[in-house]
């Protein structure tokens, strides 16, 4: 481990700020180190792949360092930079598709289904891999309401819909995940059974 490295572990997250409101380069690259895995992590659940992820966390992170000196330093960093990765994501997403108000509340059946039993555990690539089949507004919804937490009227604003589309774009989001685990599960007796 270079001194530079040991340098970036002993220093705090407000630390590095300032060093970046200052112009320190060194201080910026170690906050982008130390958030990067974060940052992937958020960005990659709204981007169609890896490379689209790797463009949203440069953009987002390029907006922090804009921004840096508004920053309340009495404040944690991470959930400031985490507001930023998601309204840079959603951003992102706005400029790659026109969100279509194509679900009516007449189109959703308001019944909740019941969640299949739990016979196999999936790996996380499996989740992923299901969630991946999700149309991207049904992702995006996802994301902000179950992951991230915030209100159908939240979403409402930052998507530019009404707050009955998302209500309804993240109930058929559920109903198409639970129907992607169902076959998951039912290729996955059938490929046992063949054995």
């Amino acid at each position: 481990m270079s001194k530079r490295e040991a340098d970036g572990r002993n220093r705090t997250d407000r630390e590095l700020v300032e060093g970046c409101i200052q112009g320190d380069r060194s201080c910026r690259e170690l906050l982008y180190k130390r958030y990067f895995s974060y940052a992937m992590s958020v960005c990659i659940r709204y981007a169609n792949d890896q490379n689209e992820a790797m463009e949203i966390v440069n953009d987002s992170y390029m907006k922090v360092l804009d921004s840096l000196a508004g920053c309340d330093l009495s404040r944690s960093f991470k959930p400031w930079y985490g507001r930023v990765l998601i309204n840079t994501a959603i951003d992102n997403y706005r400029k790659r598709k026109t969100f279509r108000e194509h679900l009516s509340e007449t189109d959703i059946d308001g019944s909740e289904e019941v969640a299949p039993e739990i016979e196999t555990e999936l790996s996380a690539n499996e989740i992923l891999d299901l969630y991946r089949h999700l149309p991207e507004n049904y992702k995006v919804t996802f994301n902000l309401f179950e992951i991230e937490g915030y209100s159908h009227r939240e979403i409402a604003e930052m998507l530019g819909v009404t707050e009955s589309t998302s209500r309804s774009t993240l109930t058929r989001a559920k109903k198409m995940l639970r129907e992607l685990y169902k076959n998951s599960l039912n290729s996955a007796k059938k490929s046992h059974e063949a054995i």
